[in-house]
């Protein structure tokens, strides 16, 4: 999963750019870069580590110009060294630089028809430089620097392509194009504002980063659809992929989502709400006479629904996790021997809260389960009676192939067992999941009721279909033990 953003306005933009990646942080804290246009120059500055880290005065200064993107990066495919930052560049046509969220699967195809038919070499391992020239060659075919032509450019990377992308790109000459993948799995939304000068505009992973900018959300990207604004500041929507059933990804509202944004129209602070509400309910079903004390959320992703299932149990909501904010997201760390230590790095328990105390811990969701391992055992260790854990989204039982990092199957805790047998694993005193039925209504709310998404990592059902053997190249590339190999080989 990675947080992209690009501006078109009538004075400089690098600064405007910085600001959208730091709310965007939580989307990827790998690396970072930004990318700007200052008539034919192409100004760029990328590397590992947070946003604050990676740009400082010095860099900053030189980003001239007031079209531009912007990047922040976790690792789903390639390799994790810096030569993976992007956003990634070409000089043909014209000068070309492009920032990716998402996940193609169909690279390997792909890479090897860039360099035997469209003559291009590809440097790293990164999906994302393929897809740049797989753009920079369809765009150099109209032979033009118009609209038009990144419009017909856009076609040719999604009748190629495969998997879920969004991308923002600028083009010498040109200005910003922006394309989102022809089931909308990956998210991408459209601002405007008034300045002095002219109109504004900018497109971004989420709104949150619109909102923080003075940006007006005017829509989200629609499903194929793409979107030019020249550097005059002219706007340019079209259609560039054949109908097909959107499918945006649930996952987004689960856990990667900022609860301020709005994603499809959907407020992903309600559909959090909403999904506490569908669990409390079936705890309710499942135990009417239960005999919980306190609902605590894992911070703090499960706030919003564990607050609603307080309201539907009936018990006290109470915080009893202190979290400290400068460790990542454990279940992206580069191992497990790394996730291990960041749990307790991570979170300390209010003793006080837990004391012979029922408590049922809430969750967003549970992939490799050992976070949720541990926190049960700090819950314990706390003084609690017994230790339930509530999870707000269904097993965790399939990859997910499309820009977030869940490993391979074997290291899904819910791949191949009974929630019984997870709940043994895990340690606690009962473990509650949610229903798919149930997630996919919360998350649709009333508004969009019966509203398609990309649950593949709870069904298995992928949107785009999946060729044979493709879940064993995935293996290799991303179970710990391929990464732990490919560190050791930096």
């Amino acid at each position: 999963m990675c947080g992209i953003i690009g501006i078109v306005a009538t004075t400089e933009v690098a600064t405007a750019l910085y600001d959208g990646l730091t709310v965007l942080q939580h989307r990827g804290q790998d690396a970072a870069g930004i990318a700007t246009c200052s008539g034919t120059h192409m100004r760029m500055h990328k590397g590992n580590g947070l946003v604050r880290d990676v740009f400082n005065t010095r860099a900053m200064a030189l980003l001239e110009g007031r079209v531009g993107i912007a990047h922040c990066r976790y690792p789903t495919a390639g390799s994790e060294g810096s030569d993976e930052a992007q956003p990634f560049y070409v000089n043909s046509p014209y000068g070309i630089a492009l920032a990716h969220n998402g996940n193609l699967i169909n690279t390997d195809t792909l890479r090897r028809e860039v360099f035997e038919e469209d003559r291009r070499n590809i440097n790293t391992q990164s999906d994302s430089e393929v897809l740049l020239n797989v753009f920079a060659h369809e765009l150099d075919r109209s032979r033009a620097l118009t609209p038009e032509a990144a419009f017909l450019a856009i076609e040719g990377v999604n009748r190629r392509a495969r998997g879920g992308y969004a991308g923002v790109a600028t083009v010498l000459g040109l200005g910003l194009v922006a394309f989102r993948d022809p089931h909308g799995i990956r998210p991408l939304v459209l601002g405007r504002r008034e300045a002095e000068a002219g109109t504004e505009y900018a497109i971004a992973s989420e709104s949150v980063a619109l909102d923080i900018l003075g940006f007006e959300l005017v829509r989200d990207v629609a499903p194929g659809e793409g979107v030019v604004v020249t550097s005059r500041g002219e706007l340019h929507t079209r259609q560039c992929a054949p109908p097909a059933e959107p499918a945006p990804c649930i996952f987004e509202y689960v856990y990667f989502a900022r609860p301020d944004s709005m994603i499809e129209n959907i407020s992903v602070h309600k559909a959090r709400m909403r999904m506490g509400v569908t669990l409390g309910e079936k705890i309710l079903r499942l135990r009417p006479d239960h005999d919980i004390d306190t609902v605590i959320p894992i911070p703090d992703t499960s706030r919003d629904a564990a607050m609603e299932i307080a309201n539907v149990l009936g018990v006290k909501y109470r915080e009893g996790f202190v979290k400290n904010r400068y460790v990542g997201r454990t279940f992206i760390m580069p191992g497990q021997g790394e996730r291990v230590k960041s749990v307790k790095r991570k979170l300390n328990p209010i003793k006080l809260e837990f004391r012979n105390r029922v408590v049922l811990l809430v969750d967003d969701s549970i992939v490799r389960g050992t976070t949720s391992q541990q926190i049960v055992q700090m819950a314990r260790e706390a003084g609690a009676r017994k230790v339930y854990l509530a999870s707000a989204a269904p097993p965790v039982r399939y990859p997910n192939i499309y820009g977030i990092d869940m490993p391979t199957p074997d290291e899904l805790i819910a791949h191949g067992r009974t929630e019984e047998e997870i709940e043994r694993m895990i340690g606690c005193d009962w473990l509650i999941y949610q229903d798919l039925t149930d997630l996919e209504k919360a998350v649709a709310g009333p508004k969009f009721e019966g509203m398609h998404f990309d649950s593949s990592c709870f069904s298995g059902e992928y949107a785009t279909g999946v060729e044979p053997g493709y879940f064993e190249g995935l293996r290799q590339l991303r179970s710990d033990d391929a990464k732990r190999q490919r560190r050791l080989s930096l």
